[in-house]
């Protein structure tokens, strides 16, 4: 069965500044990845998001901020945020592919989704655009799918942390996060502590990855941690924040993945739920090869899923923060 590819040409017309790492080929680069899969692909056009769905997420006033920054001409929302007028389509097509996918998978329609889309969303939070986010595509559809009568974990295995999709989720147990992510690194958050507040305590899992962490790292966070939270959890869906900047080629980071290790942990959320319930968003990346090649793996992997690739010792560092996770989780989670 297909691969189902979200996008639209709105993406390419987002504009970011020359020399910006948030450019245009990014998506291409997606793109290219999708296809060169090797799998049947069918490529359909990212949706408009409804305004009922933006508003579960984002202050009405904060919509209606964004629309009249972007149609007003180019400009920076904070020092590397940037929207204009062609932002606004962008931006909602974007918030609006994710469901558009969960509905095709769940009538049967293809085996996996890939959003490539841009703005990417992680940062977004409910009243403030940051790291080259507008709206939180991903939380848009969790939180969509929630109102339907689903658990939602995300996965976030961009290097940097997705703070506006943990603190939108942070007191609600009905949806998983789960971040693995470079420390110290943008945006400074995504610390052991940070569990989730109230009655969802637990529902927040952060691993914060010693700069220089390999694929046998990551492996070492998803097979003590990751892996059985999200069995202890039971979710419906899995909807993954994919960016692909912990990778060894890209220039805003110092993590040292490469593709297979991309295909390691998505063979590894296939062992969790059904291929057909999960969910790729384009985050970060900014390496054009590296993000071809990382989607291609991420996508074979999860259709067929073969955990091979990392070998070897983690380093100590990384151990202890999993150690560490475990013994903060444990009353939580069976670890």
């Amino acid at each position: 069965m297909a691969v189902l590819l979200l996008t639209h040409e709105s993406a390419l017309e987002h504009p970011t500044p020359a020399g910006h790492p948030e450019r245009a080929e990014r998506i291409l680069a997606a793109i290219a990845g999708v296809w060169g899969s090797g799998l049947e692909v069918i490529r359909s056009e990212s949706p408009f998001v409804s305004e009922a769905d933006l508003e579960r997420i984002h202050d009405r006033h904060y919509i209606d901020e964004i629309e009249a920054f972007c149609r007003s001409g180019n400009g920076a929302l904070e020092p590397d945020t940037f929207a204009g007028p062609e932002s606004w389509e962008a931006a909602l097509r974007a918030a609006g592919s994710g469901y558009e996918a969960a509905a095709t998978l769940r009538a049967g329609e293809a085996k996996t989704a890939f959003v490539a889309m841009r703005p990417p969303g992680h940062h977004a939070e409910r009243a403030r655009a940051m790291g080259f986010c507008l709206f939180n595509n991903i939380a848009v559809t969790a939180a969509r799918l929630v109102d339907e009568g689903e658990r939602v974990a995300i996965v976030d295995w961009d290097v940097h942390h997705g703070n506006g999709t943990q603190n939108t989720f942070y007191r609600d147990g009905d949806v998983l996060y789960i971040s693995l992510h470079e420390s110290p690194q943008y945006p400074g958050t995504g610390h052991l502590h940070e569990i989730g507040a109230g009655l969802a305590r637990g529902s927040t899992v952060n691993l914060p990855m010693p700069t220089g962490s390999t694929g046998t790292d990551y492996r070492l966070a998803f097979d003590k941690v990751v892996l059985p939270v999200m069995r202890g959890f039971r979710p419906d869906w899995v909807l993954v924040s994919a960016g692909y900047d912990a990778h060894v080629a890209d220039p805003l980071a110092g993590e040292r993945l490469e593709a297979v290790d991309y295909a390691t942990m998505a063979a590894s959320l296939s062992s969790v739920v059904p291929s057909h319930r999960i969910v790729y968003f384009l985050e970060g990346g900014y390496n054009l090869d590296a993000i071809r090649e990382s989607v291609a793996a991420t996508l074979r992997a999860t259709v067929a899923p073969d955990r091979g690739g990392a070998a070897g010792d983690p380093s100590g560092a990384v151990a202890t923060v999993v150690s560490q996770a475990r013994e903060r989780l444990g009353e939580f989670w069976e670890l």
